[in-house]
């Protein structure tokens, strides 16, 4: 069975660069660092580490270990602070990662929910989009994170457990008075296009082949905000989910859903039920807090 202290010497070591430098982050002496790398790849029977230099670089069969090493220890520290809130060590600790439309929109209710039903909690948040969100909670680094997906290219969350939240449509955003409803893509394939992160950009790019067009992307940007502002001024249109438009409406622009086209939105957490009291309370908030998201003020009439 592998040595736990020898995998976190092994993490150290890939997340700072030498073995100099995890001694010091371990607060170990350097032969001691030596020496567990040593064991460690007696324990694994594969070398792990080479010689480069004046020091040394994990091997790749070192990089694939230390990479695993991080998932493990993570949800073992997790593991840990959950097992203190069920012996009253302490009154327990929940982190959630979420990407910007949903910490816009729905989040602050349900935390601040959370946080006045469950005031002695640590909670704590931090922004991700959906890829960041997933490593995250991996090494343990969250307890749930908040990921969206689209019909044709759903997350990678392989081994993680979804619990839905909504279904939001999804909008063509042209400047005022020039989109209505029923437009179809192919009436704006002469335009150019404002695109956002990958699996945005990725929607778009399907949904635009679709209609027989690839579109020129002039402007790359993941703030909603901006993406609205440079349509108002007509520098190009552009694709937004519901979340985006609730959190910010320009009124300089026209949002009108597209027929059939959609992206789910859920939370992602490790393990089968029950969950973990604080982290079972935080889906609870979430799941209350996102029934009413797209019904916050924001969008105008021409959304519905």
């Amino acid at each position: 069975m592998l040595d736990v202290t020898r995998l976190r010497v092994l993490a150290a070591v890939a997340r700072h660069g030498s073995v100099t430098a995890a001694a010091e982050a371990l607060h170990y002496a350097q032969p001691s660092v030596s020496h567990h790398l040593a064991r460690l790849e007696a324990e694994t029977g594969t070398r792990l580490v080479q010689r480069a230099g004046r020091g040394i670089r994990l091997t790749e069969a070192g990089r694939l270990l230390a990479e695993r090493a991080e998932e493990i220890l993570g949800r073992l520290d997790s593991v840990e602070a959950e097992l203190s809130a069920y012996a009253g060590l302490r009154a327990g600790r929940v982190r959630l990662a979420a990407f910007p439309s949903a910490l816009g929109t729905f989040v602050p209710a349900a935390v601040a929910g959370f946080a006045a039903a469950y005031p002695g909690v640590e909670l704590r948040l931090v922004e991700a989009e959906p890829p960041a969100a997933i490593r995250l909670l991996r090494t343990g680094q969250v307890e749930v994170a908040l990921l969206f997906g689209y019909p044709e290219a759903p997350p990678d969350d392989a081994g993680l457990r979804r619990v839905p939240l909504l279904s939001e449509p999804i909008h063509l955003v042209t400047s005022a008075g020039t989109g209505t409803a029923g437009d179809a893509l192919t009436s704006y394939a002469g335009r150019r296009w404002i695109a956002g992160c990958e699996r945005c950009r990725s929607h778009l790019i399907r949904s635009c082949a679709a209609a027989g067009f690839e579109p020129d992307v002039a402007f790359t940007t993941d703030d909603y905000v901006a993406v609205q502002a440079l349509v108002a001024t007509g520098l190009g249109i552009a694709l937004l989910p519901g979340l985006a438009l609730a959190a910010h409406h320009d009124p300089r622009v026209t949002a009108v859903p597209l027929d059939g086209q959609s992206r789910t939105v859920f939370a992602a957490v490790h393990g089968t039920p029950p969950d973990p009291p604080a982290t079972a309370a935080l889906l609870t908030h979430l799941t209350a807090a996102a029934h009413t998201a797209l019904a916050a003020p924001g969008p105008s009439p021409d959304m519905a």
